[in-house]
């Protein structure tokens, strides 16, 4: 009684269009939601509102352990320590960057996270890109760099904000794919262990970074029942942006999950257009706009090929043992998302 090797593969496309759309979607949605909290209503404290969508997700993990839909799980201190630090620090260094940069530089140094990312997966997993992938990726960050890009201004205390926001969120989604691998661990288990720590960190320091950047102290806004009705929203949507960036790094790689982010860019921009009225889409953001999809698809085709994004395995023994007792210690996460 095998199933049919086409069903499998059938099942896994499905499920991996699944989780991309639930990506989409949840992100799409908090990027809409936090553009009238922030825009329209003026709360502009980023930082503690992540650490209220971290302290929500948290939550949402308590319940799903105590319903016994994740199982008891390991990851070392150190492990869970680098990676709420790294972060942490991608989530105060984009908020930075947009903040002393022009929009334009912002979205170019957000393009520069696909390049480190291949770097990193070149340095540590041994990864081999084929001429092809290399080629698509490249198409896709022109396309993107064209429709997005607009007014480039640097200055140099703008520039650092950038270099480390990119570094740390190339790190933070580098390392949400090496502790899945490394520790067996799937997308729930990783956010039971990796939300509660963001949450308390962020509720704690957030009110005074949101203090230094917006110079607005979070504890006398004016919380109107329409800003705290936007404020749980964001909460809720957040809930599935975190999950779904897990499963998503956890089912790809995060080179992928930031190409297909980028579809995203191109998803809001036609939303933009469709809902708020036809200014701002002239030629160079439709071509721009055809030349990124036409990328996305060529690295979609390039990267699935054999010898496309190759990596090297080499497993330790010790390695090896520790992943066969944990496997049998799991249940097979994969099958619930």
């Amino acid at each position: 009684m095998g199933v049919a090797p086409g069903s499998k593969a059938e099942r896994k496309a499905a499920l991996d269009a699944g989780a991309w759309m639930f990506n989409v979607v949840t992100s799409v949605g908090i990027i809409m939601v936090n553009k009238a909290l922030m825009a329209t209503h003026g709360f502009s404290f980023a930082t503690t509102l992540t650490g209220l969508h971290f302290a929500t997700t948290t939550l949402m993990t308590s319940v799903m352990k105590w319903l016994g839909y994740i199982q008891p799980s390991y990851l070392p201190l150190p492990e869970l320590v680098k990676f709420v630090f790294f972060a942490n620090l991608s989530i105060v260094g984009m908020n930075v960057s947009l903040m002393w940069n022009s929009v334009g530089f912002y979205q170019i140094a957000k393009l520069c996270i696909i390049p480190v990312l291949c770097f990193l997966e070149i340095l540590f997993d041994k990864v081999r890109y084929s001429r092809d992938t290399k080629l698509s990726i490249m198409l896709v960050l022109i396309g993107v760099a064209v429709c997005t890009v607009t007014d480039v201004s640097v200055n140099s205390q703008g520039l650092i904000a950038a270099i480390v926001a990119v570094w740390s969120t190339a790190l933070q989604q580098h390392y949400v794919h090496h502790l899945q691998r490394k520790y067996s661990l799937g997308s729930f288990n990783l956010l039971g262990h990796t939300a509660p720590a963001q949450a308390a960190s962020l509720l704690i320091f957030g009110p005074f970074v949101d203090l230094w950047l917006t110079n607005k102290r979070v504890d006398t806004f004016n919380y109107t029942m329409v800003v705290t009705f936007f404020i749980v929203l964001s909460c809720i949507i957040a809930v599935g942006t975190n999950l779904s960036q897990f499963i998503c790094i956890g089912r790809f790689t995060a080179v992928s999950f930031q190409v297909l982010g980028h579809m995203k860019t191109i998803l809001v921009l036609t939303l933009g257009f469709f809902f708020f009225g036809k200014e701002g889409l002239n030629f160079h953001v439709a071509v721009g706009m055809t030349v990124s999809v036409i990328g996305m698809i060529w690295y979609g085709n390039a990267s699935s090929k054999p010898g496309g994004k190759e990596r090297q395995v080499y497993i330790p023994i010790s390695e090896k043992i520790q992943k066969h007792t944990m496997l049998s210690s799991q249940s097979d996460l994969g099958q619930k998302l």
